[in-house]
C-alpha cells in the first residue's frame, strides 16, 4: 500500500512540473538535486503603458498595460512568455536545470511586442517596450527560497 501511494505521490508531482500553463516552473538552485527541490528563479514586475520609465507621471500615477505579452529573451530566443493582468502585473518561472541565474542576469531581457497604441492610442503603434534585468533578492516561503528578478525599466525601442 505504501509503495502505491508513494507511485502516486511521485506521478502527482511529475504531472505538476511538467503541466504548468503559466509559465515554466523553477525547480533549481544551489545544492543538487535537493536544492533543485527547494529553490526557484521568479522574474516579476508591472509594465506601464509609457514611452519609457523615466517619463513624467501625472499625479505619481504610472498609467498600467493590461493584457500585454511580456517575453523573456535570452540570446535573442524567447525562452518563457506571460501576458500581465489587469493591473499590468506580470510573473515568469525559470526552470534552474536549463537556465544559469548569472547568465539570466546578463543575457536575457524582458521584451513586450504588444503595441504600446494597445493601451493608449496615443502612443506609437510601433516598436517594443524592452527592460533588462537586476536580482531584486531572495525570499523564502517556509523551506521554499526564491530568487527574485525585476525589470530595470522599460523604454520603447524601434
Amino acid at each position: 500500500m505504501a509503495l502505491k501511494s508513494l507511485f502516486l505521490m511521485s506521478l502527482i508531482v511529475g504531472v505538476l512540473a511538467v503541466g504548468a500553463p503559466m509559465a515554466q516552473a523553477q525547480l533549481g538552485g544551489v545544492g543538487g538535486i535537493i536544492g533543485s527541490l527547494l529553490g526557484l528563479i521568479r522574474i516579476n514586475g508591472i509594465v506601464p503603458c509609457l514611452l519609457n520609465s523615466t517619463t513624467s507621471l501625472i499625479n505619481g500615477t504610472i498609467p498600467l498595460f493590461p493584457n500585454a505579452v511580456v517575453q523573456l529573451k535570452c540570446g535573442g530566443n524567447v525562452v518563457s512568455t506571460a501576458t500581465t493582468n489587469q493591473n499590468g502585473v506580470f510573473s515568469i518561472l525559470l526552470d534552474p536545470l536549463q537556465y544559469v541565474l548569472s547568465t539570466v542576469l546578463n543575457t536575457c531581457q524582458l521584451v513586450v511586442p504588444t503595441p504600446l497604441s494597445s493601451c493608449n492610442s496615443a502612443l506609437p503603434v510601433t516598436g517594443v517596450l524592452q527592460s533588462a534585468l537586476q536580482l531584486a533578492g531572495n525570499t523564502l516561503q517556509g523551506l521554499l527560497s526564491i530568487t527574485n528578478i525585476v525589470p530595470t525599466g522599460f523604454n520603447l525601442i524601434g
